[in-house]
């Protein structure tokens, strides 16, 4: 009886082992490369194109995602409806709260706005204003506000809001900062890792802020 032929496979006889061993054929080598290629290569192409044209805010969108997850009751607002709250004469302007570090807030801060300790806050900076005063807080990319203004939620203040994105985000949509009282487009860019959220040309050389938190 004829051996059972196998139209994709071939058999080579291993002289030196003596046994038969089975090899892909050339028809079956190219349609395994063609599926690696489909399943490895093509979504790292994908990736690496997402990130060249869309990366910073697909990075800051994981920011408010895995902030929001740890901090779920945080309200938020974004630069574009703080500038126009800030803006508007009609409208009673927010007191707003950098919660980032001593040199962080050296380098570049909002107008007007007040440092509060981002690890330890105290309610220093709230001194004299009532729990039902309109506050908005940020940071560098979003996390450590949403931790500051969930504090202050605890301590009763009922009109707590968070800087979506931070400074770093305010700062790449061309949004005023200040040093000292005089405009300035620096930004303490947190460490390397961080600051490569913001834009270069708003980052500055800095020693990194020591990290004790998950993000900034």
């Amino acid at each position: 009886m004829a051996p059972a032929a196998f139209p994709e496979a071939e058999y080579d006889d291993d002289a030196s082992s003596g046994r038969w061993s089975r090899s892909r054929g050339p028809q079956g080598s190219r349609r395994w490369l063609w599926l690696l290629l489909l399943v490895i290569l093509l979504p790292l192409l994908l990736g690496a194109a997402v990130a060249v044209f869309a990366g910073r805010p697909i990075a800051f969108e994981a920011v408010r995602r895995m902030t929001v997850r740890k901090l779920p009751f945080v309200e938020w607002i974004d630069g574009a409806e703080l500038a126009r709250w800030r803006e508007d004469p009609g409208r009673a302007p927010p007191v707003v709260l950098d919660a980032r570090t001593p040199e962080e807030y050296g380098v570049s801060h909002l107008a007007g706005a007040l440092r509060i300790e981002p690890y330890k806050p105290l309610l220093r900076p709230l001194r004299g204003f009532s729990k039902d005063t309109a506050i908005v807080v940020y940071s560098s990319a979003g996390y450590r506000g949403a931790r500051v203004a969930s504090w202050l939620a605890k301590q009763g203040y009922t009109e707590v809001t968070n800087l979506d994105g931070g400074i770093f985000r305010w700062a790449n949509e061309g949004r005023p900062m200040f040093r000292n009282d005089r405009p300035t487009t620096e930004v303490h860019p947190y460490n390397p890792k961080w600051g490569l959220l913001l834009e270069s040309k708003y980052r500055i050389s800095a020693p990194p802020i020591e990290k004790r938190s998950a993000a900034p």
